[in-house]
């Protein structure tokens, strides 16, 4: 499977809040670097808890590919991605404006 189609299906199964889904598609021992937050081993419970505490929905705006690399638009996503499984993920976001649109409390300073 090509890495940008396997970061389609990443995206279909995050529009679910199908945080299995989303695990399966990685490797056992894949980091997720939400560039926000510290670096996650457990994949599947970074979704978890921001699927319990906010409504996501995330939409497509372009998909590139470059070799092992699927880079997502919609914010900014990096996937590495070997042997069909993201081994890697680094994500860009603008957490504010996220957690001021959800209604979510801010970080105190």
């Amino acid at each position: 499977m090509e890495p940008r189609e396997l970061i389609r299906n990443w995206v279909s199964a995050f529009n679910r809040a199908n945080s299995e889904a989303m695990a399966e598609l990685y490797a056992n021992d894949a980091v997720n670097h939400q560039v926000n937050w510290k670096p996650l081993d457990a994949v599947q419970e970074m979704p978890e808890r921001e699927f319990r505490r906010a409504t996501m929905v995330c939409q497509i705006e372009s998909i590139f590919q470059d070799g092992d690399w699927a880079i997502l638009e919609r914010g900014c996503g990096f996937f590495k991605v070997i042997h069909d499984q993201i081994v890697f993920q680094r994500g860009y976001f603008d957490e504010l404006s996220f957690l001021r649109q959800q209604g979510l409390p801010l970080p105190a300073e």
